[in-house]
């Protein structure tokens, strides 16, 4: 088996004009990219993009709403449904007309006041089942992420068993994980085991370095481990590279031919 590696051009390449990271990626060989929030270039630019590089879109991320105000995503926030569907409409047009395929959800931070924890929960799991029923008449997958206290404290989840509880009580076959080996070596550590143990349910897997998120080729976690148990369970679909380069983005490739991988 041949493990499969998109570019997330949210973190390579982040200099560049979105069109030109595109393309950067593709002369490096790159078959697929992901994005985080691509809005301001037109979907059909993207697409245009994508068919002449010969990659596929994989998926983009809903927007975070109000950044002044601290949001990371607006999915599980009481009282402003209004504005994740209309963020999540946003969201689901553009990914039909670039043909991505999955659509990651943010549900944001926990409210400050932890006595409404399960409101915010309640609102999440509605706000999800509505955007799965949107997404699933244009065969969209839906993903969930939990992220690392360290980076994103207060966040809605920090913990694969949070996101996959709230993936089980929807019970639906287009919400997915998304397993950031980088974020679960952050907050847990036992990656191999939780690969396995959630593997059935991860929609997509994403890699950096821990804990600095560069190259996968330094820190604590040992890549080839991983890859070596990816592949044993058979794995098939795109690890997405989401790390942030030491340097030129394409020169730090070297770290796929130093582990006998390919792009």
């Amino acid at each position: 088996m041949t493990l499969r590696f998109s570019a997330n051009l949210g973190m390579m390449w982040a200099p560049l004009p979105l069109l030109d990271r595109i393309s950067a990626a593709g002369a490096a060989g790159f078959k697929a990219i992901e994005l985080h929030w691509p809005f301001e270039t037109p979907a059909s630019a993207v697409k245009t993009a994508c068919e002449q590089h010969h990659m596929r879109l994989l998926s983009v991320n809903t927007p975070v709403g109000d950044a002044s105000r601290g949001d990371s995503g607006l999915a599980a926030q009481p009282g402003r449904e209004p504005a994740f569907r209309a963020a999540f409409t946003e969201s689901l047009q553009w990914a039909i007309e670039s043909q991505a395929g999955m659509i990651h959800v943010l549900p944001g931070m926990l409210p400050a006041d932890t006595a409404n924890d399960n409101q915010a929960r309640d609102v999440f799991l509605k706000n999800l089942e509505w955007a799965s029923d949107q997404a699933q008449a244009h065969g969209i997958t839906i993903l969930l992420e939990a992220l690392n206290p360290r980076d994103k404290p207060g966040y809605f989840y920090h913990y694969q068993a949070q996101s996959n509880e709230i993936r089980q009580a929807l019970g639906r076959d287009n919400i997915k994980l998304m397993f950031d080996v980088y974020h679960v070596g952050v907050t847990e550590g036992d990656i191999l085991m939780k690969l396995e143990q959630y593997l059935p349910h991860i929609g997509h897997i994403q890699i950096a370095s821990v804990p600095l998120r560069a190259e996968p080729d330094e820190g604590e976690v040992r890549y080839e481990a991983v890859f070596k148990r990816l592949e044993a369970l058979g794995y098939s679909g795109w690890i997405g590279c989401e790390y942030k380069p030491r340097g030129d983005a394409t020169k730090g490739l070297q770290w796929l031919s130093s582990m006998g991988l390919t792009l």
